[in-house]
């Protein structure tokens, strides 16, 4: 028979994946036997861990717990014991007069200012033994009609005597009937009997229920995870709140002698409980260990796993394989990255043929197409934006030249040829200015000459019955402004604000930059105004445009006779200067109506890049 040993080192020395495989199980085999026990070693550190950490908790908790009710203890004895609550009862007796109501009302009054003081408390409550009112600052007060109710609470006042006690939701009070029914509550409660002293010889009764969604909501802090769960119980051992299973579940109910409202303990599961020293309450923490262990488990099937691998795979051949595979993916890896940043020229070298240099190349492909779908999304937008835009320009030449010939003909019909020859003048130089050699936009300065060319022709027409004053502010008279922007409010202005007005009518164009950051062009009026209803209903059309996120056009507008001029402006507003443009009116009847662009500075320099244009003398300038 071969020596197995001189068969090991022939292999040993001329086959270098043997060499490999011998040494990874050399090293590997040590740490193997170091991982088991180094994980079993983990299970018990980590349950000590976690038990003191839950320990510390609780006991955070409980001391909370214990301020609470020290707190309301000490409120009920300011109840119990304060003069103005003791006669407030005592000058009552057992007829509901209507003096009897204004003092209830004045007790529930004086209640619901203690109950503030303590976010703990859901409600005070008093019982009036003399007419049988229960005063609650949950419900207000009602009248106990029934005899097992009323002798439950006398017979509790007079045992109890200066005591506290904390009664449950389910705690019967004869007749079928539970505590919880009788206050209106699913919480704990203190009780305890008005005047201390027992001056008055009464039955008076105070009730302090506490919140017990905010004591849940304590509890649900304290679990590590879902599948804990944490009991609260009072010195009598009752269950006050709890957040598993109240009824056993699938666990099971408790044991004899276990405390009411925990499921059944087994060895699986690990539970911590901490007493209170101050009021004797108790909690109680329940936790899986199977999720306590989930990590140390699963690394446990780990190491196994590795082992068996390991011995049957020759695992020393991992260095092939990070060179054959994880190599090429690392760098796919980074590519996407790289691409997740938004660097769409993204491309990896790629010399393999296999499969992972069919995925690199398909990598490669894939950003080239998605950097081409998405300059052709964008250039689409584009284009139908811009073709959005002449659309509406398109509109509002149309619109305009109507209004002015139909200006023109009515000042034909009352005046000479010389005024029909002045407003021929300025329209024309109008029109020669709004062609503007192509141009989407003019300088602050150019729109408002522009524009009193079109002011003078409605002057000529309505007989100099308005005059027009300019404020510009000098650093705005630069700023580009989209053409024709201001024309439709212009035009409402004077055919619609000073419609009926005959003499004395005034139109002002004003500009200013706000915080640096904002162009305001207003149109103001003295004309009749706007009714408030119609007012409203221009702002609720306006601010429907600005909430539209993609298409400015919506199929309800087809067909809109009305609010032609401030739908045009406002859907130019949002293509040019985006949705932070802002198109505001505001009307009182009467007194005139003033229109307000707000456009971002930084888009209008932005978005209309071009010379500043020499500033025309407009400021304080006005028609004759």
């Amino acid at each position: 028979m071969r020596n197995p040993f001189v068969w090991f080192q022939e292999r040993f020395s001329r086959k270098i994946q043997f060499r490999l495989t011998s040494a990874f199980l050399l090293i590997l085999l040590p740490l193997v036997v170091v991982s088991l026990f180094a994980i079993d070693r983990s299970r018990v550190i980590l349950h000590d861990q976690a038990v003191e950490r839950s320990e510390s908790a609780l006991n955070s908790a409980m001391d909370y717990i214990d301020l609470t009710l020290q707190n309301v203890e000490e409120i009920s004895t300011l109840i119990a014991t304060d003069p103005a609550f003791i006669n407030l009862l005592g000058e009552n007796g057992a007829e509901l007069s209507p003096a009897s109501i204004v003092d209830f009302s004045q007790l529930l009054k004086q209640l619901s200012n203690v109950n503030s003081i303590n976010h703990i408390v859901s409600q005070i409550s008093l019982y009036h033994q003399p007419s049988h009112m229960m005063i609650s600052t949950h419900y207000g007060g009602r009248r106990l009609n029934e005899a097992g109710q009323q002798q439950w609470l006398e017979n509790t006042a007079i045992t109890s005597g200066t005591e506290i006690a904390y009664l449950l939701a389910d705690e019967p009070i004869g007749s079928g009937a539970t505590f919880g029914s009788l206050v209106n509550t699913d919480s704990v409660s203190l009780l305890r009997t008005m005047d201390l002293y027992n001056n008055n010889r009464r039955a008076d009764v105070v009730i302090i229920t506490l919140d017990k969604s905010k004591l849940t909501k304590l509890m649900k802090s304290l679990l590590p995870s879902t599948a804990a769960s944490i009991y609260l119980h009072s010195d009598s051992g009752k269950l006050v709140v709890g957040t598993g299973n109240l009824d056993g579940g699938g666990n099971g109910m408790q044991d004899a002698g276990e405390m009411p409202g925990l499921p059944r303990i087994t060895d699986s599961e690990m539970t911590v409980s901490i007493d209170s020293q101050y009021s004797k309450w108790k909690l109680t923490l329940i936790q899986p260990k199977k999720e306590l262990y989930a990590k140390t488990d699963q690394l446990r099937l780990y190491t196994i796993a590795i082992i068996i691998v390991s011995v049957l795979l020759a695992l020393g051949i991992s260095w092939v394989v990070y060179i054959g595979i994880a190599s090429p993916v690392d760098k796919l890896f980074k590519g996407m990255k790289r691409l997740g940043t938004g660097n769409m020229n993204v491309q990896l070298e790629n010399k393999r043929k296999d499969e992972l240099g069919y995925l690199t190349e398909a990598f490669n492909r894939m950003v080239v197409d998605q950097r081409r779908m998405i300059e052709e999304h964008y250039e689409q937008q584009l284009r139908l934006a811009k073709t959005e835009l002449q659309f509406l320009q398109t509109q509002i030449n149309p619109h305009f030249l109507y209004n002015t010939l139909d200006s023109i003909n009515w000042t034909a019909k009352n005046y000479e040829a010389e005024e029909i020859s002045e407003m021929v003048l300025n329209l024309s130089r109008f029109f020669r200015l709004s062609l503007n050699k192509g141009k989407d936009v003019f300088t602050l300065d150019e729109s408002l000459s522009h524009l009193h060319y079109y002011i003078r022709i409605q002057q000529i027409r309505f007989m100099d019955s308005f005059d027009v004053e300019y404020d510009i502010a000098e650093e705005s008279r630069s700023v580009p402004l989209l053409k024709l922007l201001l024309q439709p409010l212009i035009e409402n202005a004077i055919l619609h604000g000073m419609e009926g007005k005959a003499e004395d009518g005034k139109l002002l164009v004003s500009s200013r930059i706000e915080d640096g950051e904002t162009l305001c062009v207003s149109v103001r009026d003295n004309g009749q105004g706007i009714e408030p209803e119609r007012v409203l209903y221009i702002r609720e059309e306006l601010e429907r445009m600005g909430r539209r996120a993609n298409k400015l056009f919506a199929p309800e507008d087809e067909g809109t006779a009305d609010l032609f001029g401030l739908r045009n402006v406002m859907t130019r507003l949002l293509l040019y200067y985006g949705h932070e443009a802002k198109l505001d009116i505001e009307s009182v009847k009467g007194s005139g109506t003033v229109v307000t662009l707000s456009l971002p500075l930084a888009q209008c320099k932005e978005t209309f890049r071009m010379p500043p244009h020499p500033m025309m003398a407009v400021k304080g300038e006005k028609s004759a």
